[in-house]
């Protein structure tokens, strides 16, 4: 139902696909010779008719009606997948020295009693400590924190260490959406105890939510930004904050209305003369679907997704 910002676009909703009008009927090629009237054999040939013009008929009209407010009422919102924290374990005892000394793309933090290693694909951040405990941070899914952390458990491995990779787990996820419209933050705030709003310290309204748990920030502007365990929990979270801010959602203006228009008509496919406009497809289960996305993914996400 709702867009993972997966690492990394959106997809455009599926409205259906257009039906073809098939003649079940007899034709004259499937029924017996003697059953065909004479003329059918003995009348020439007519020159083909030139095609008729397509004319937009009231039905037609009738029918994108409720495609158009199928959109309104199925916003697409993409879920943008900023980082992922994870940890693992290397069961044995790190000399943060040698470490720093024959390492690469290392740096020995003595005050904080750790080294800092980076990798460039995936492009991540470990933390590593004496101990054998290890945090990495920087990656955009959850696939991808566990290629770089077993990346920087070799790494450890060929320093000369008796690397163990265990107990991996990921501990934090960012993600951050934009609803396709603006938010009355302080009545909503006003509205739900659960909601935190100190304009003098923070411009958006935090909202903790206990199932799944995760806490979001919310702005005036539609902007949401989410922190969960997992990627499947800032999903969930999205999907449950849509309904409460949907009610404070901020009237369009003029020029909101005419760039929606316009986008709608350039998408918007030309009649066709040989079938019948399509019937509207049946709305989805639910009113929000959601992508998720990354940042490899989408670059460059499509203007229509905030629509």
């Amino acid at each position: 139902m709702a867009t993972l910002l997966q690492e990394n676009g959106i997809k455009e909703l599926s409205k259906g696909t257009h039906g073809v009008v098939v003649n079940h009927g007899m034709t004259t090629h499937g029924v017996p010779n003697h059953m065909v009237p004479d003329h059918e054999y003995c009348e020439a040939s007519k020159p083909e008719q030139p095609p008729q013009q397509c004319l937009e008929t009231p039905d037609a009209a009738v029918q994108q009606a409720p495609m158009e407010e199928e959109e309104e009422e199925t916003p697409e919102i993409d879920i943008m997948i900023n980082n992922v924290v994870c940890s693992f374990s290397v069961k044995c005892h790190l000399n943060l020295r040698e470490i720093a000394l024959n390492g690469v793309n290392v740096e020995f933090r003595r005050e904080n009693g750790m080294v800092t290693m980076k990798l460039r694909r995936p492009y991540t951040t470990a933390s590593i400590w004496s101990s054998g405990r290890v945090t990495c941070t920087g990656a955009t899914s959850e696939d991808q924190a566990k290629i770089a952390a077993r990346r920087y458990a070799r790494a450890l491995q060929k320093l000369g260490f008796q690397v163990r990779f265990r107990n991996f787990r990921v501990v934090n996820v960012l993600g951050t959406c934009r609803m396709p419209f603006g938010i009355r933050i302080i009545a909503f705030s006003k509205k739900y105890k659960e909601a935190d709003y100190e304009p003098e310290l923070h411009p958006g309204v935090t909202y903790k939510l206990y199932n799944p748990k995760a806490t979001l920030k919310i702005f005036s502007t539609g902007g949401v930004t989410i922190t969960a365990r997992s990627v499947s929990d800032v999903q969930s979270a999205v999907e449950r904050i849509f309904p409460l801010v949907y009610e404070f959602r901020k009237p369009r203006t003029a020029a909101d209305e005419e760039q929606l228009r316009a986008r709608r008509a350039a998408r918007r496919p030309a009649p066709a003369c040989s079938a019948p406009a399509p019937a509207p497809s049946p709305a989805p289960s639910s009113g929000l679907h959601l992508v998720t996305l990354s940042d490899d993914d989408a670059d460059e996400p499509d203007a229509d997704a905030w629509e």
